[in-house]
């Protein structure tokens, strides 16, 4: 296959762009259907559906034709621009990682996490440990080969976190996570030591359909275009987008706990609009969408927490939620509100855990993904070990595997490496917010009104409309000069100082 000129051979790869695009819309719409409506018993239909699917995706991604589109174009950088030449790099990235993995076993791997997200459910529901265990054992043993694939002679691990972070290693998280203990642990003690905060209010009850047009409210104020997104309710909240105008999020609503709900939505609809931000020009190709989770997650966590826990938007949210439980909200004020919403306390969840504490969540999962990975602990002593790390991290007693090792969806989906991400992303998110305090001046004053514009067109112009453009060291230079985490350390510090006057 040969074609006149590049524009011919550009024109040629943004085909299959478009065609491997459409295979991953089918399966993800499978996967959300899975999750949010489809009856238990279909799991083996959808997973036989998705196994074939992911068949064609392997075929295609190792198809010479594309390999000599790939090569030929990347022989030919020279004639490329910026964004061709980004195009042709991940492109190729992919197809070498995918030549090194056997169909067989790229197919089975597929067909076993559609299968293992139904088991986590169900062991998640009866606080089952023992019947996820043999599914996650095979996940890992998968996962450990596929290091193996991605390079031999990188630690698996590593191979792993590189999946998600380019570049990202052990060493660097190690560094990281200490000096955020070392910022994080004493401002902890501190709190320990000082008159808690009420949060009674946001524990009565908050009738489920209710929280339903409240969401929806919230959603509208993020600015979210509600023609082309949908809330879905699932066991635990995720984002997938199809196409820029495609996108679904999902919570999940707990009557006694309003705050969980409302800051899920939060965190899901950042997803989401850095999802749909994209260039126009980048929809059905790989540079549509985030590139990096860190850049996701520093997303998703600057509108659930920078934003959505700040002082100045305590105000426009109160007055949301008022509006939809004028009762249960009757007598608060905005002072009030905020401090709910920021009490920091060592707790069991992850995703319901403070700003303060959560980045110690993250890290029990890190250690124990590197020992799994690493070969020095086994599945079935994964509960007793989280148990433990609990203890020593958080100081809490984990009552069962439910609020344990099984509250978190992202094992039965093959996602090991994935964690750091979020607390890679926190950090992120509190650096982006320092330059865009000096960027716009006025950020909060138009936040304590409502509107968070000023706020999405910043982080649009400087993040969003470039898409998988950037790898997140490019993009932290671009905006920040370089990452520090000591910006996170000194954000959570002021932040908290306040709340309980330290």
């Amino acid at each position: 296959m040969k074609y006149e000129n590049i524009k011919d051979t550009m024109n040629a790869l943004r085909e299959f762009q478009f065609k491997q695009a459409a295979i991953r819309h089918a399966m993800g719409v499978l996967e959300y259907d899975g999750e949010t409506v489809a009856p238990k018993d279909s799991a083996d239909g959808r997973a036989r559906t998705m196994g074939y699917l992911s068949e064609l995706s392997y075929k295609m991604t190792t198809d010479p034709e594309l390999f000599e589109l790939v090569y030929s174009l990347d022989g030919r950088k020279d004639e490329l621009d910026t964004e061709e030449k980004r195009m042709v790099e991940i492109i190729k990235k992919d197809c070498d990682l995918m030549t090194k993995i056997p169909m067989e076993e790229y197919v089975q791997f597929s067909e076993l996490c559609s299968k293992a997200g139904n088991v986590w459910k169900e062991a998640k529901n009866t606080s089952d440990f023992a019947l996820f265990a043999p599914y996650l054992e095979k996940i890992v043993e998968f996962d450990k080969k596929l290091a193996a694939y991605i390079n031999p002679e990188m630690k698996p691990y590593n191979a792993l976190l590189d999946m998600y972070e380019d570049g990202l290693t052990m060493d660097t998280l190690d560094a990281f996570f200490g000096k955020l203990r070392t910022g994080i642990v004493p401002l902890i003690e501190a709190i320990s030591k000082k008159p808690q905060l009420d949060d009674s209010f946001t524990k009565t009850n908050f009738p489920i359909p209710a929280q339903r047009e409240m969401s929806l409210e919230v959603m509208k104020t993020m600015g979210l275009n509600m023609d082309r997104i949908i809330l879905g309710e699932v066991e635990h909240p995720f984002t997938t987008g199809f196409n820029l105008c495609d996108e679904r999020i999902t919570t999940h609503f707990h009557e006694d706990d309003m705050l969980s709900n409302l800051f899920s939505v939060l965190h899901e609809g950042g997803h989401a609009i850095y999802d749909m931000g994209s260039k126009p020009e980048y929809d059905y190709t790989v540079l549509c969408g985030g590139y990096a989770m860190s850049i996701h997650e520093s997303q998703s966590r600057f509108y659930e927490n920078i934003i959505g826990r700040s002082k100045a938007f305590a105000g426009p949210l109160l007055e949301i939620c008022r509006k939809y439980f004028p009762l249960q909200f009757e007598g608060v004020t905005a002072e009030m509100f905020w401090k709910a919403a920021n009490k920091a306390q060592p707790s069991l969840i992850r995703t319901e855990a403070d700003e303060l504490t959560y980045s110690l969540h993250v890290m029990v999962r890190y250690e124990i993904e590197k020992m799994l990975i690493g070969g020095t602990l086994q599945v079935k002593d994964v509960p007793e070990t989280w148990n433990r790390l609990y203890k020593e991290y958080l100081g809490v007693d984990v009552p069962d595997d439910r609020q344990g090792c099984l509250q978190d969806s992202h094992w039965s989906g093959g996602s090991l490496g994935y964690f750091p991400s979020y607390a890679l992303g926190s950090a992120y998110g509190a650096q982006f917010l320092s330059i865009m305090e000096k960027d716009v001046p006025d950020m909060w004053e138009k936040v304590a009104g409502g509107d968070l514009s000023p706020v999405t067109g910043w982080l649009h112009d400087k993040i969003h409309v470039y898409g998988s453009l950037y790898k997140p060291g490019e993009l932290m230079d671009q905006i920040c000069g370089g990452f520090d985490p000591q910006y996170y350390i000194d954000y959570l510090t002021k932040k908290y100082t306040e709340l309980y006057e330290l």
